[in-house]
Parts: structure tokens; sequence; C-alpha cells
């Protein structure tokens, strides 16, 4: 399968968009020229990130603003949304943007961030109840109308509401998602089309995408395999470290107290094995982090979430991408600040070595 790469979109943009002093003026005229743009570069479509507007709106507005080649990717979190309206709203969103162009993120989210939205489910729970939400909602896009009593939801003539709605052609919604736990990779195993996962050294992200595939194939199904990175790419590896100094040198101390206290103790295991690589530990120097040649956790020193960057040349970006590729990668999600201009110089300069 060809290699699919899509782009990151969030409404905070600018060089260090985590401090009010790195950001730039963003709005809806200025997210509508950067989906255009991501769309025109050749990008399949963008993650669109939930820190700070509801992505069903974003997602729309920008869908309306583009064509076709924009598929946004829209996180869902399992439960916060009944089963029966998410499907009118996928119907709904492929009816009027056209077929084929919305794509779930599933996001279980932590038990901490989830009781804000009064969803009071632990961590392995979490995921069965997912696994039930999105076989209901697989078989309400696909235009079936039944009853259902489960551990979680009892529908009765759910999809009776739907009946106006044209059916997916493929059934369902492709779904997107990453979890390191068993629990999560079973889910995936299961249900998923797309198996996204953090970056990490090869070494360590193998030994998991084996077991990703080797429970995939316990349920009869392969996934594609999709990789979330973010990416300090200049003409000179001593210019890319340069500019990943700078990131640590305009973060403030709030910045990194916010983003580090108590994570260590947060339940999403993802989080847990990217906490392992920098154990929270902010250095004088960004390379001092860096365990596997041109790979960098410290991304996540200041953004929210896991973040691991690709810091080097061209050659050397491109080398690395090749080196998850061969562990069967075929799906990149990809950023850098500022996101518009570094849409451009990955485009021009990373994407050429990545398609055959």
């Amino acid at each position: 399968m060809a290699t699919e790469v899509l782009w990151y979109l969030i409404p905070r943009e600018g060089h260090y968009p985590w401090e009010p002093e790195g950001r730039r003026p963003v709005d809806l005229g200025y997210l509508q020229h950067l989906a255009a743009t991501v769309e025109r570069l050749g990008y399949t479509g963008a993650l669109l990130a939930t820190d700070q507007y509801d992505v069903w709106t974003l997602g729309s507005a920008l869908a309306a603003a583009t064509g076709p080649g924009f598929q946004p990717l829209l996180a869902v979190h399992p439960g916060l949304v009944s089963p029966t309206l998410l499907a009118k709203m996928a119907l709904s969103f492929e009816h009027l943007h056209g077929p084929g162009r919305l794509r779930f993120n599933v996001v279980n989210g932590s038990t901490q961030q989830l009781r804000e939205y009064g969803l009071h489910v632990e961590h392995d729970d979490r995921y069965r109840l997912s696994a039930e939400y999105w076989n209901l909602v697989k078989r309400l896009t696909s235009g079936e109308v039944f009853d259902h009593e489960g551990e979680f939801y009892q529908l009765k003539n759910a999809g009776a509401s739907l009946r106006d709605l044209p059916p997916l052609r493929e059934g369902h919604i492709p779904l997107w998602f990453g979890g390191s736990s068993p629990a999560g990779i079973e889910v995936a195993a299961e249900h998923v089309d797309v198996y996204l996962t953090w970056g990490e050294p090869p070494h360590l992200l193998k030994e998991k995408l084996e077991r990703v595939r080797e429970r995939a194939a316990a349920h009869g199904r392969t996934l594609r395999l999709g990789l979330r990175l973010h990416l300090i790419v200049r003409d000179t590896e001593e210019q890319a470290w340069a500019a990943a100094d700078r990131l640590l040198d305009v973060t403030s101390e709030a910045t990194y107290a916010r983003r580090l206290g108590g994570r260590a103790e947060e339940d999403g295991v993802g989080w847990q094995r990217q906490f392992r690589q920098h154990g929270g530990r902010v250095p004088a120097r960004a390379r001092e982090l860096e365990e596997h040649p041109n790979l960098w956790p410290g991304m996540s020193l200041f953004r929210p979430g896991p973040g691991t960057a690709v810091v080097g040349s061209t050659e050397q970006v491109v080398e690395r991408l090749r080196e998850f590729q061969e562990l069967g990668v075929d799906t990149f999600i990809l950023s850098g600040n500022p996101l518009l201009e570094e849409a451009y110089r990955v485009a021009e300069t990373v994407l050429p070595g990545l398609h055959p």
C-alpha cells in the first residue's frame, strides 16, 4: 500500500504556540487557508486537535472550504455522545460534504479527563465501552434498525430515525485509534482500521507493532499502521538541533510545571511509555534526550500529550521515516511549527523521499 501522509491542524498556531508570545492571530479564514494549503500540497487530510475548538464545528467549516482531497480526522470519545446521535452526525457530514471524507480518531481519554464530562469509567472499562460503542455505530451507519441490550447501552428501535439519510457505502466511517495497553491493543485488533502510535525508538516500536499484528490476526483481520510525529527539519543537522534548543529556551517554567506536574501518575500507557524517555527532566540542551539517532521525545515537555520529534537534515529525517516504513508503517500524521510554513517545507523536502 502506498504511504499516506496527513498534516496536523490546531487553532493555536505559531513558532511556539504553547506560549502567548509564540502565537500568531488565528481566525476561521486562517484555518480554512491552512486546510486548503494542506490539500493543495498533497497531504490527504489533517488530524484536528481537540485543544481548543469542538472538532465537529471546525471539521465542518474546513470541509466546506476544501475539496474531496481534504479528509478531516475527527476525535471521538466513546460514551460522550450516544452511538445513535454519532451515527446521525456522521451520515449528515458525509451527505453534506461528500462521501469518503470523514474519518474518526478514537480517543479513549484518561479517567481524570472523562470525569470532567461526567463519564466515570476506569481504564479497562473504557475499552469495553469502546468496543460496544463502535459495534453499534457501525451497524447504525450501515442502515440497520435493531434493538440492543448490552453492558453499557440499551437501545430500542435504533436506527429508525436515520432512515432519511443514505447509509454509508463502505458501512462505517474508518476508525483510527492509538492505545498501548493490552486492553487498548485488543480493541484495536478487533475494531479499528488504522492503528496509530506515537514515535518511539524502532526497537520499542517494532515490539508493539508485532503485538498489534498478532492480535489482529487472531481476529482474522489486518490493520494499517500509522505514526504521529513532529518534524524539525532543516538544511543541516546542526540547524535542526539549534531549532530544538530554541524551543527549550523560549518555554516558560510555568509551562513546564503545568505540562509535567503529576503527569507520571496518569493511567494512559502511551503517555507512560513516552514519559520514561525523558522522565520529566528538562535538559539544558535538546540533544541530551536523543536515545536513537534524530529522535527527540522533548516535544511532550511543553505540548499536550506524548510527542516525539524527528530532528535533523532532510536526508536524516527521510532516513528515519523510511526506517519506520520498514517496520510496516504506511501512514504518517506529521506536524511542524508554524503549521503553515512547515507544511510547505515538509511537502517540498521530505514527502518526495517517502513516495516511490
